[in-house]
């Protein structure tokens, strides 16, 4: 294990690699890649490394990046790809295939706002475009999240009971291109972490299609057993968490972060970096003593609601906040997560941060104050931050 200075992509390149490398026994590793900013560092830290059984292939847009790992991952190789924003918008219809055709492609993002107008900054809502369609969703809050992600989404995504696309998020530029110390294992700890990549329905001798048209009942059951094994992911997640505890001596981070929520009264709930920044503002309202906790969703799909529910339990105010909007409605965890709270809690979505603006400290204090001074939620409340 070393310690290395290191970008949010490149960490995420970084652990592709090693888990690439860690698939040399089996049937190698192979990368469709294409650049777009804020996520062109990883996929450019990618093709620099030397994988003895991998290839990584540079195409021409976007969509192709996710048809070369659909073919690879439907070859029983292990997959990876990296994008952003109109990027992943392009992607998407290859997302959705490989989402539905069962194949464990791991892919980073680099969250930043769609455009036109063009905006190169850190957003949410590109990622919650593939919400409903069957790949799994982290939100990582900083640089070692995303390297320990990435290792456990290989992990998570190729076990026989997952066996979907994996998603790992981090923020364009608060994150993508921030340096921080990450903790890097060697090659032998990662051997023995992630096992050979097997994949009960990959092409193989035995002459077989997949994607073929199928009658609506076919539909029916295919979607069955997807949501099925969507469920089960956060109990396939603690056992990955369990097995990485166990080789690296650390163990990541869970799919709820609940901070000092035991006894609050007052819960911020949020994903990301802003989940970070609550953090020290429970620190600080804790010194004028006030009872307030936080509350970070990392893994969005499938979302935990049983976790999220008992950390709501007793709670009579709850601040939701989101780098993201769902026009004409509000924020997309507000939405999601609104219904978990008791009854009579007073429930307040703040979108705040859209485009990159920088939530600081002083904002969600700010709305603290706002959703104390409640005796009932209101409308979605949109802040604009400078």
């Amino acid at each position: 294990m070393t310690t290395q200075l290191l970008s949010a992509n490149h960490g995420a390149a970084l652990a592709a690699t090693l888990a690439a490398r860690a698939n040399r026994r089996g049937r190698g590793f192979c990368s469709g890649v294409y650049p777009i900013t804020p996520s062109t560092e990883c996929m450019e830290y990618l093709c620099l490394q030397e994988i003895e059984k991998g290839r990584v292939v540079r195409v021409e847009s976007e969509h192709s990046a996710m048809a070369v790992c659909i073919g690879a991952s439907a070859a029983g190789a292990r997959s990876f790809t990296a994008t952003s924003s109109n990027g992943l918008a392009y992607m998407v219809e290859n997302c959705v295939a490989a989402a539905c055709l069962r194949l464990p492609v791991v892919m980073a993002v680099a969250n930043r706002t769609l455009g036109p107008p063009w905006n190169i900054w850190a957003d949410h809502g590109d990622a919650l475009t593939l919400r409903d369609h069957g790949l799994i969703q982290f939100y990582c809050a900083d640089n070692q999240e995303v390297f320990d992600t990435v290792l456990c989404a290989f992990r998570l995504a190729e076990d026989a009971k997952v066996m979907m696309p994996a998603m790992v998020c981090m923020e364009g530029f608060i994150l993508s291109h921030t340096v921080a110390e990450t903790e890097v294992p060697d090659q032998a700890q990662v051997d023995d972490f992630l096992p050979v990549t097997s994949i009960p329905h990959r092409l193989a001798d035995v002459p077989h299609t997949l994607g073929q048209i199928e009658v609506p009942h076919q539909t029916e059951v295919h979607r069955r057993q997807h949501h099925a094994a969507m469920l089960g992911v956060p109990e396939v997640y603690r056992g990955v968490q369990d097995e990485f505890e166990q080789v690296f001596g650390r163990r990541p981070a869970d799919a709820v972060r609940a901070y000092r929520a035991g006894d609050a009264e007052t819960l911020i709930v949020s994903m990301g970096t802003m989940g970070a920044t609550a953090e020290r503002v429970v620190d600080l309202l804790r010194e004028q003593g006030r009872r307030v906790g936080a509350l970070r969703v990392r893994l969005f799909r499938p979302l935990p609601a049983e976790d999220i529910r008992s950390v709501f339990a007793g709670k009579r105010r709850i601040a939701v906040l989101d780098r993201d909007v769902s026009l004409g409605f509000g924020g997309v965890l507000w939405g999601e997560v609104r219904a978990l709270a008791d009854r009579d809690a007073v429930v307040q979505n703040y979108m705040a941060g859209l485009g990159g603006g920088d939530v600081r400290p002083e904002h969600i204090a700010a709305w603290v104050d706002d959703l104390e001074g409640r005796d009932a939620g209101g409308p979605p409340v949109m802040t604009e931050v400078v």
